[in-house]
């Protein structure tokens, strides 16, 4: 039976108007986490992680990804910062996963290339259903302010890991640590904020050929 041109339109507006929100929490003996995002904001953020370049890079996701992000978070900072990033990735990362769903008429792929100043990062990243990454960054300083830029990766594996993505990042330049960082999280945001968006011509449908992700 052909699918009509109404029939199309029907599920991209039924996909359209279904908000994409999820909200996740998480409790350790380390830490305390709370997630909520809608992938359909409008790139509002408040991040109250207790890692103050955490919560600046989370702005950059919010914003260049136009998605609206709450994350709260108590860890054990008087130990460092590790428990709590990671377990900010893994939380965001879960909730990734819940307001994709089935992840029915997204556009699935994106990729941009972001510059700040020097530094130039290019992210490529799919949802994928598979998690991997490949880190291509070579952050000159030990920390950026008190953040230890090890935390980088660490937030990087928690993210795919629990959203089930592939991601890609490559440096193509930069030799300042604090540029290098930001643009890749703009480049993430931009590319996810392109992986997300309805796809009007595969509305209700997994862009997939297999027909799962």
């Amino acid at each position: 039976m052909q699918t009509t041109n109404r029939q199309i339109n029907s599920s991209y507006d039924q996909l359209n108007t279904t908000p994409r929100i999820a909200t996740v929490h998480r409790t350790t003996g380390e830490t305390d986490v709370q997630v909520t995002i809608n992938l359909d904001g409008r790139g509002t953020c408040t991040a109250a992680t207790g890692v103050p370049f955490l919560d600046h890079m989370l702005h950059q996701i919010a914003s260049h990804g136009l998605i609206d992000i709450n994350v709260q978070a108590k860890g054990d900072w008087e130990i460092d910062d590790h428990h709590t990033n990671e377990d900010v990735g893994i939380t965001l990362g879960q909730a990734f996963n819940q307001a994709l769903g089935d992840r029915k008429g997204i556009v699935r792929f994106g990729n941009f290339l972001a510059p700040l100043d020097e530094a130039l990062v290019q992210v490529a990243l799919d949802f994928s259903g598979r998690p991997h990454l490949s880190y291509g960054l070579q952050i000159p300083t030990q920390r950026v302010g008190t953040y230890d830029t090890q935390l980088v990766r660490e937030f990087f594996v928690a993210i795919v890991n629990h959203s089930q993505m592939t991601l890609h990042i490559r440096q193509l330049d930069g030799i300042n640590s604090h540029h290098i960082i930001e643009a890749t999280f703009k480049a993430f945001a931009r590319a996810t904020r392109l992986a997300v968006e309805i796809d009007p011509r595969r509305a209700g449908l997994i862009p997939s050929s297999k027909g799962v992700l």
